[in-house]
């Protein structure tokens, strides 16, 4: 047991708690007035569930002993032999419970991303048993393929540092999904949908990559030389993903834009997930210059698909990631984790196929069982809220309240 090593697990996990109702900020700012309340709630509500969700069984099924390389199985339901004690597996020198709260952590924002696609439209009650599901049955099975000890992935030695694959494919691809099954928001296309408050999204982005610190770098596990290295790639890559994004925006649109700037960090940040403990500083910075370039030209491209992923989830956070996960496959290197691998750039081609299978197989089992569940749901609750409870906002039709008292 390492003292240095469980306090820095602790305040990282209390890093990553801060990024799901930060996230609710980021998109709060991006909806109109009316339903800011109801998006804030879907962040705050998820952290709620998820955290009762992974103490019961969530955690289990992630990290539990093997079955078949596919599944945690049940046997620490409700932290049954999860205790005080290192697990030598995940965590040596830290309290097994500290490694567990760390996760429990990427597992509550992970399907709040997902709310994004569908903002401004769902019935509050169809996302509570979504979520409930979407939880059980696609994040803790892609958790344990890539991160859980036996993990078909994780033998097959894809790498993602920090959740590239588990995180943000995996809500990015789900969110494909549920914008295309709840289909396009009543007022898209026909009056201007416009950010209410583009300074709550800026402060939203602000916390988002101050929280994102204890997701990559204490991803290292350890207080030491990774995770320091984890910080600096972080925090380069967001930031050239910033610059890139405000650059083409400025080039596309005449004006530098300042929601732009926040979106372009996030999809730094998120590129960088994957990779932030197995590449170099210098690789960061092209990861971030690909991740700005990439994720700006994907919400361009949006209203041509017409599909209404209303706050760029599909762009930012499945391009994004995939981005990363491809990048972690080139730009790998032993010197910077030796318990990782090379990538192309250093000689060892097979890890870029080995990341590839790992982003078709987040792909593929996202998006069926993001569509299985939405019409599991659909059938039981109705996934849409009536159009008259639309138009007059979810905030006063869903949870009888509104955000502001003018």
């Amino acid at each position: 047991m390492n003292s240095g090593d469980t306090a820095w697990i602790l305040v990282s996990t209390a890093l990553v708690m801060l990024m799901t109702p930060a996230l609710g900020f980021f998109y709060g700012g991006l909806v109109r007035k009316k339903n800011v309340l109801a998006t804030l709630m879907y962040s705050f509500f998820t952290f709620c569930l998820i955290s009762v969700q992974w103490v019961l069984w969530g955690y289990s099924l992630a990290f539990g002993p093997d079955h078949a390389g596919l599944i945690g199985g049940l046997d620490w339901l409700g932290l049954n032999g999860v205790g005080l004690q290192p697990n030598p597996d995940y965590a040596p020198t830290i309290p097994h419970q500290a490694y567990m709260l760390f996760q429990m952590m990427f597992a509550a924002i992970t399907p709040a991303l997902i709310s994004g696609a569908f903002v401004e439209r769902k019935r509050f009650k169809s996302f509570v048993f979504f979520t409930l599901l979407w939880a059980t049955f696609v994040y803790d099975p892609i958790a344990h393929w890539v991160w859980g000890n036996g993990g078909w992935l994780h033998r097959l030695g894809a790498l993602d540092f920090a959740g590239g694959t588990v995180v943000h494919i995996s809500s990015g691809m789900s969110a494909l999904v549920a914008a295309i099954v709840l289909g396009r928001r009543l007022d898209l296309g026909k009056e201007p949908i416009e950010p209410h408050d583009a300074t709550m999204t800026i402060l939203g982005a602000a916390l988002l990559w101050f929280g994102w610190f204890g997701f990559n770098a204490g991803s290292a596990v350890v207080a030491g030389t990774l995770a320091v290295s984890a910080f600096l790639t972080t925090n380069t890559a967001a930031a050239m993903a910033a610059l890139t994004w405000v650059t083409a925006s400025w080039w596309h649109k005449g004006q530098p834009s300042v929601i732009g700037a926040a979106a372009g960090a996030v999809a730094g940040l998120v590129a960088i997930t994957p990779a932030a403990g197995y590449v170099s500083v210098t690789a960061s910075i092209f990861i971030g210059l690909l991740a700005g370039a990439g994720c700006y030209l994907a919400v361009q491209l949006k209203p041509h698909l017409r599909v209404d992923d209303a706050l760029d989830v599909v762009g930012v956070h499945g391009v994004g990631g995939t981005i990363g996960a491809l990048a972690t496959g080139l730009f790998a290197s032993v010197a910077i984790n030796a318990g990782g691998a090379n990538g192309l750039f250093y000689g060892n081609p097979h890890q870029l196929l080995i990341q590839v299978i790992a982003v078709l197989a987040a792909w593929a089992y996202s998006a069926m069982g993001t569509f299985v569940i939405l019409k599991i749901v659909d059938r039981a609750f109705g996934l849409r809220v009536e159009a008259e409870a639309e138009r007059a906002g979810l905030d006063a039709s869903q949870h009888g309240e509104l955000a502001y008292q003018l």
